[in-house]
């Protein structure tokens, strides 16, 4: 296996110009050599509740075909970056403790020409502007401070329509979706802690979307039309906040919120962008499944879209939905599994009737499992046997945007 650091390179005239520049360089691995090429790629992905690191190591056999991930090495920290809204330089921390996580991932000699971004989800963008570019210009300052390569446009929040298309192209790559001839595709749906998103590609391509509902995008020689939407205050976390009137609290620690989601006797916290809000149980009011799903019904009636042509497509669905579907024993978290929406509803009944004997490690899971049970119904309208695979990895990749994000960029530089 050849890399641009063989022999046969150094004798090739511009050596050093060749190395100065990035492009360049890895447009040479591909087309000096007729073995593989490795190339590194750091993917920041800076969420409502923590931020994460994506180091994948890509394989290029074949210029005329798609890289190989041949490895990716996750890192995550808590809480997300929108937490240290008024001290942004303890988000510079987090972010350089990741990155002494990418130092000892790739290796030395690949620093300077391994790229490193960060994109930013629900978190920052619900955050004042201002104190979301304070964020953002700390992150940049401490890229810059690093021994990787740091592209234009590398630190930004993104938008949530880029959050679902570039999960949809990290799903059906690892699965195989994307490949030449290939016209099979799976659908996804996100569930982070600020926002959601659901994406697929239409089995009627002459059928009319709202405008805001679809997105044009190429890939691989390929264009695309997709269905996909993101809701944003509709991610788990914003949702539990909204369902009882704490979301957007000025005061929120002078109050506490009542749930009927909650054990009657239990007190507690939500954390969420960096505030802190006390909940409890209703003590003399109503508990249990039914309530709880008139409280989660508010934040869903009248906001999410009941999309079409979806339901004989395969639904890849993750974040906290397989979360919270390992919490409640419905699918293992080494290999996670198949399941119907009936078994989320199902679970969600036992969990939130017998609430008072709820399990201290998840005082939340009644609400949670709630919530997910009414967005998937009440929401997007699927039927009780509509099958939804939930996985955290798929081939030993975590199942995000953010593999999507990393081959978009690639791919500007002809890579792929």
């Amino acid at each position: 296996m050849m890399s641009c650091d063989s022999e046969e390179y150094t004798q090739l005239p511009y050596k050093e110009s060749l190395l100065k520049d990035f492009r360049a360089w890895l447009v040479c691995c591909i087309r000096f050599f007729y073995g593989s090429c490795i190339f590194y790629g750091i993917m920041f992905d800076a969420g409502s509740t923590g931020t994460r690191v994506h180091i994948y190591t890509f394989m290029q056999q074949d210029s005329n075909r798609l890289p190989i991930v041949d490895n990716e090495m996750f890192q995550s920290v808590k809480p997300g970056l929108s937490a240290y809204a008024d001290t942004p330089e303890k988000a510079g921390d987090a972010v350089r403790q990741l990155l002494d996580v990418a130092k000892s991932t790739v290796p030395h000699m690949e620093w300077k020409r391994t790229p490193v971004m960060l994109k930013a989800t629900a978190g920052l963008r619900m955050l004042p502007p201002s104190k979301a570019h304070a964020l953002l210009q700390e992150v940049q300052d401490v890229f810059e401070d690093s021994p990787f390569y740091v592209p234009a446009d590398s630190v930004s929040i993104m938008d949530g329509t880029s959050e679902g298309v570039l999960a949809w192209v990290s799903v059906n790559f690892l699965t195989g979706q994307l490949y030449p001839n290939t016209r099979k595709s799976v659908g996804i749906l996100d569930l982070g802690g600020g926002s959601t998103q659901i994406t697929f590609l239409p089995k009627k391509t002459t059928k009319r979307f709202p405008v805001d509902y679809t997105a044009r995008f190429s890939m691989f020689n390929t264009t695309y039309k997709l269905y996909t939407h993101s809701y944003s205050g509709n991610g788990i976390k914003a949702a539990q906040l909204a369902a009882i009137g704490a979301l957007g609290s000025k005061a929120p620690e002078g109050k506490v919120f009542q749930s009927a989601c909650l054990p009657k006797t239990y007190k507690g916290k939500i954390s969420f962008g960096g505030l802190i809000y006390k909940v409890s149980g209703k003590p003399g009011g109503s508990s249990g499944y039914k309530s709880c799903y008139r409280e989660m019904l508010k934040v869903v009636k009248g906001v999410i879209q009941e999309p079409d042509e979806m339901e004989d497509s395969w639904i890849y669905a993750f974040s906290y939905y397989f979360d919270h579907a390992v919490e409640a024993g419905l699918v293992d978290e080494a290999r996670g599994g198949a399941v119907q929406v009936r078994d989320f509803r199902g679970k969600a009944k036992e969990v939130c009737n017998k609430v008072s004997m709820y399990n201290p490690d998840y005082p939340f899971l009644c609400m949670d499992l709630t919530y997910i049970t009414c967005l998937l119904k009440s929401g997007y309208g699927f039927e009780e046997e509509t099958v939804l695979k939930l996985t955290k990895k798929l081939h030993n990749v975590e199942a995000s945007w953010a593999l999507g994000a990393t081959l978009s960029y690639f791919e500007h530089f002809s890579i792929v």
